[in-house]
């Protein structure tokens, strides 16, 4: 009695069962913002770390260009990177755009009078950037097999957040001075990743012709066991 009710359900399904339809939805590359987010934040803070400029309202100035250009526009930068397959831009742009937001918060805390700045060693800030550097390093190493710069970028980027931490926790300006220029060296190796991804997604649609545009543009390869997303960083 069971096979002879199933047969016919099966045939049934195969007969009249809706077809699969399969959408491509190639992406822009999230990291062009994700990148230019933290090159300027990151210049823009490490400078200041460096003692390049400052003065008595520089954090006032530098808190919400942190928190807005280089926290929410980055964050934004690692969500989309989820759609794009891509886990090291994902994790880069997500964490460090949660901290430039957190970063900026926290500086209007200290001007608002919410909280008081420490005028020596600052642990608390400390433990922060060591949190930073440890998953920063894993980052680097991840980033190799992908992109060159992008793995240069965050040895910098890694390197400057365990001098800060050090600094922070000791106290020693020396340290922070050094993990200023790290990180200096870091939003500039990030300008140029994201302006190469950016100039090669330009001038990759600049044919006159269709014959042209299927020469220069990529094909398009649904992502194994997620059909119609397009893995890019």
């Amino acid at each position: 009695m069971a096979s002879a009710t199933t047969m016919p359900l099966r045939e049934t399904r195969e007969e009249t069962g809706p077809s699969a339809q399969i959408y491509l939805q190639p992406i822009a590359a999230p990291s062009i913002l994700g990148l230019y987010a933290f090159a300027g934040a990151t210049f823009m803070v490490a400078a200041h770390m460096a003692h390049w400029f400052g003065g008595t309202l520089t954090d006032l100035y530098l808190a919400p260009f942190a928190a807005l250009f280089g926290g929410l526009a980055q964050f934004t930068a690692g969500m989309w990177s989820f759609k794009a397959r891509d886990g090291v831009a994902t994790a880069m742009h997500g964490m460090w755009g949660s901290f430039w937001m957190a970063f900026g918060l926290l500086e209007l805390a200290f001007l608002h009078g919410s909280l008081s700045q420490p005028a020596g060693a600052f642990p608390a800030l400390g433990y922060w950037f060591i949190v930073l550097a440890a998953i920063t390093w894993v980052l680097m190493v991840a980033a190799y097999t992908e992109s060159k710069a992008l793995s240069l970028l965050l040895g910098f980027l890694a390197a400057g957040s365990t001098a800060a931490a050090i600094g922070y926790m000791t106290g020693a300006e020396w340290l922070n001075i050094l993990a200023g220029y790290l990180l200096i060296v870091s939003a500039l190796v990030a300008w140029y990743a994201g302006s190469e991804l950016l100039l090669k997604g330009a001038f990759r649609r600049t044919g006159t012709g269709e014959a042209e545009r299927v020469r220069t543009e990529p094909m398009l390869v649904a992502g194994r066991g997620e059909p119609g997303v397009i893995r890019g960083q």
